[in-house]
């Protein structure tokens, strides 16, 4: 969210406003940022083809993954560019006139909101499929993603469209060419709890719950599960009644029993793998931003521009990663994008 302010750069900073050239650390700055900026751009817009081609994509999680890529794609076609281009101005400033500031304003808010609430409804989908997969049937999942699809960019729409409705008017200054969100207090503590804390709060009891939940079903099993040598095949059934896996080497038997939940047992521990680390990521991206941005307007505190703009775009990073973290973890999709780029015979 493009919350930060601008003002004069220091001195060794300057570039265009005196007519000096970017520096060279400057051109490798911007160009790694245009270059994040169209593989986010990309990448999102891969998982989205590929989820409508693949007709076993159609379903859940994959609609979850699919408005996770919406939102990470938005924020690559409308927001970064603009945030890039308010880079290359000197000092930072906003060059783009009052609408257009607006309009940024509003969907940066928009995009990188449903992106977080977004997450935290794959997390939330994990927890349930892994500790109520009897209640939690295909059809019950069907409508609670649904739901949490619709609520995740209602509440990012509430936000992003109440300073435009009066609360905390988009702050533009055309004399001082600044661009940013409303800095009242009220809306402040009220953005960044609806962008960002309280999706917090929800992804970190969600892993918690996931950790504790795996831990316990492993341990359960551990010691449920035994390895039993057999004389012969013929005492198979006189030993136990657990489902039993037999294994025969020349005239030795052994049978290994077990409760019948290995395979999801180790869908469980990959599920949560990957929702811990699409939570690790997240976090790592947006909490520098959150805590100043929550933090200045309360305090009156003043950031260095740079800072700011540094927290910015690791934020915007996130939107890169998305797609990378559940993907990863899906074989399909590595077998779908082969398909995607495979020249018909």
């Amino acid at each position: 969210m493009s919350l930060n302010g601008s003002s004069a750069p220091a001195a060794g900073n300057r570039t265009s406003s005196s007519g000096e050239p970017f520096s060279l650390l400057s051109l490798l700055a911007l160009s790694l940022l245009a270059l994040l900026t169209a593989a986010t751009l990309v990448w999102n817009l891969l998982v989205l083809v590929t989820i409508l081609r693949v007709k076993a994509f159609h379903r859940v999680p994959h609609n979850l993954v699919a408005s996770t890529a919406v939102a990470d794609a938005l924020v690559a076609a409308l927001v970064m560019p603009l945030s890039l281009a308010k880079e290359l101005s000197a000092g930072r400033r906003w060059r783009l006139g009052r609408r257009l500031c607006r309009v940024w304003v509003a969907c940066d808010v928009l995009c990188c909101t449903a992106s977080i609430w977004s997450v935290a409804a794959i997390a939330l989908d994990r927890y349930w499929s892994i500790t109520r997969h009897l209640d939690y049937t295909l059809r019950a999942r069907r409508r609670a993603s649904n739901l949490m699809i619709g609520l995740a960019w209602a509440l990012s729409a509430l936000i992003s469209l109440a300073p435009l409705l009066g609360w905390g008017e988009t702050y533009y200054s055309a004399e001082q060419e600044r661009c940013q969100v409303s800095q009242e207090p009220s809306y402040t503590v009220f953005s960044t709890c609806g962008a960002f804390y309280l999706p917090l709060c929800v992804v970190l009891f969600v892993y918690w719950k996931i950790y504790k939940a795996a831990k316990l079903r492993i341990g359960g099993r551990g010691r449920r599960n035994a390895v039993l040598p057999l004389p012969e095949l013929g005492q198979v059934k006189e030993v136990s009644h657990q489902p039993q896996m037999v294994f025969t080497a020349r005239h030795a038997t052994v049978t290994f029993q077990t409760d019948g939940e290995t395979w999801r047992e180790q869908k469980e521990k990959k599920a949560a793998m990957m929702v811990g680390i699409l939570i690790g990521v997240f976090v790592l991206c947006w909490i520098p931003f959150f805590v100043t941005e929550l933090i200045s307007p309360l305090c009156s505190c003043t950031i260095a521009p740079v800072w700011k703009s540094i927290f910015l775009w690791l934020g915007y990073s996130n939107s890169f990663f998305n797609p990378l973290i559940y993907t990863a973890f899906n074989k399909n999709y590595n077998n779908a994008f082969k398909n995607l780029f495979a020249r018909p015979r």
